[in-house]
């Protein structure tokens, strides 16, 4: 077996690549992107501060440090920070998305490379180039064999962001090659998630970008120190490849092609609405069927032209997603979150409640979604909407929206993107004050120490 293997292992090609990476050569486009996500990613932790499953994940960690948990005043070590952080992040589905995967990159990566940071010194310098660097390995890992790791039943953001992490975090701390290599290895045997939260919206999703922090940040630890990890842990007979897509002829050059020279993290996409991602596009169309004055009694039938991957996820079994069970089952259900863009005129987090989701008036609307597949659905290279309303007379209206706002052909502005933190921010409890102190905080941050005190409590 040894003589098939490779001379240079794919993990071998991309730490060559990331090891001699500077911050200072980083594009300045790719530097807002990373500027515009971390100020996403810490107003998505204070808003969900006070939720049940922030607060049991806070509660289980036992290993008190010096590292911040987003919106508390309790410290814990670094890897328990990054588990928190992450969680709270990803909690209510708000976070963003890379539409080539789909992955949510900050998420993981943000938490993991700030606890490493405040936990080892490291400046704002090394902070902006870990997340670059992480943020990038985790959106191409997903275009390496798209939508099959989704399809084998497991969650990529889970699984390629512990990976990913690990090469942010090696990138802060000044991994050498050997030491990256080992800890992208080793970081594939933490790697985990399985999407049967879709069942009956348990909350096991949730600590998906947390646990996946946590597991780089340790994975990149171990692999400073020596321990180490299989080169070939991408395209081996068994791989990460293999353990999760089921498959290892994959396109790799998607992983290492020009890697440090072209950054698909400059197209990352931030959410309007707190819910999956595909959704989106629906709910855009739902509001564009409202404002044309049609009511909820005319309608006989919304089908929607969908693509076959998200299927699965966001349209069955179709009985559950429109009436969904629970407000965290809502957030996965395209006929419940299409009938409140609707009923409601938007989509928020007031809409997730236990109440929301027992609204006779949006559940109504929601018995009335259907869907057929389009089988040439540009999924998951971009995120499309469509709905044709039948009315009870027999006419028929149709509207389509053509991509994903908030993404490559509508991003947001960064007044947006501040205006979406200040939102973030009251819903988490915090006084205006405090949201502006942790916006002056976060707009230095990655030009001077890593001082993080600001976010908590």
């Amino acid at each position: 077996m040894d003589a098939k293997l490779p001379d240079v292992s794919v993990a071998q090609q991309l730490a060559r690549k990331i090891a001699p990476l500077k911050p200072g050569a980083l594009p300045p486009a790719l530097r807002r992107k990373c500027e515009d996500l971390l100020v996403d990613v810490v107003g998505l932790a204070v808003a969900a501060r006070n939720e049940d499953y922030v607060k049991s994940t806070l509660n289980a960690c036992d290993d008190d440090g010096s590292c911040t948990a987003i919106g508390h005043s309790r410290t814990l070590g670094a890897a328990a920070a990054a588990l928190i952080n992450g969680t709270a992040v990803h909690g209510e589905d708000f976070d963003d998305t890379f539409e080539g995967g789909p992955i949510h990159a900050g998420a993981v990566i943000v938490p993991a490379v700030l606890a490493a940071c405040e936990r080892h010194g490291c400046d704002g310098q090394a902070a902006l180039l870990g997340i670059a660097v992480g943020c990038e390995v985790t959106c191409r890992l997903s275009t390496v064999i798209p939508k099959a790791v989704h399809k084998a039943g497991f969650h990529p953001t889970a699984v390629f962001g512990a990976v990913g992490a690990a090469a942010g975090v090696g990138a802060a701390l000044g991994l050498n090659e050997k030491q990256l290599v080992d800890a992208l290895g080793i970081a594939a045997s933490m790697a985990s998630g399985i999407i049967e939260y879709l069942a009956e919206g348990s909350w096991t999703k949730r600590m998906h970008a947390g646990w996946a922090a946590q597991s780089g940040l340790r994975a990149a630890l171990m692999g400073r120190e020596g321990f180490l990890g299989p080169r070939t842990v991408f395209e081996g007979v068994h791989g990460l490849f293999h353990g999760f897509a089921h498959s290892t002829r994959g396109n790799y050059e998607a992983l290492t092609g020009g890697f440090g020279e072209s950054w698909v993290t400059e197209t990352l996409a931030f959410k309007p609405y707190p819910c999956g991602t595909m959704a989106h596009p629906f709910i855009d169309c739902a509001k564009m069927l409202r404002a044309r004055g049609i009511k909820t009694d005319d309608i006989k039938e919304m089908l929607c032209e969908t693509a076959e991957g998200i299927v699965h996820r966001l349209w069955e079994p179709l009985a559950d997603k429109q009436r969904p069970k629970n407000g965290y089952m809502a957030k996965f259900s395209i006929p419940y979150v299409v009938a409140t863009g609707f009923v409601r005129g938007d989509v928020g987090f007031e809409h997730f409640t236990e109440k929301a989701v027992r609204d006779p008036d949006v559940l109504a609307v929601s018995s009335k979604v259907k869907y057929v597949i389009d089988p040439n659905n540009p999924y998951p290279n971009a995120f499309t909407g469509h709905i044709r309303v039948t009315l009870k007379d027999g006419s028929v209206v149709e509207v389509r929206q053509p991509h994903f706002r908030g993404g490559a052909n509508e991003p947001l502005s960064r007044k947006d993107i501040e205006d979406k933190f200040a939102l973030n921010a009251r819903h988490g409890g915090w006084s205006d004050v405090k949201g502006k102190a942790a916006l002056t905080l976060l707009g230095r941050l990655f030009d001077g120490k890593i001082e993080l005190g600001a976010l908590r409590g």
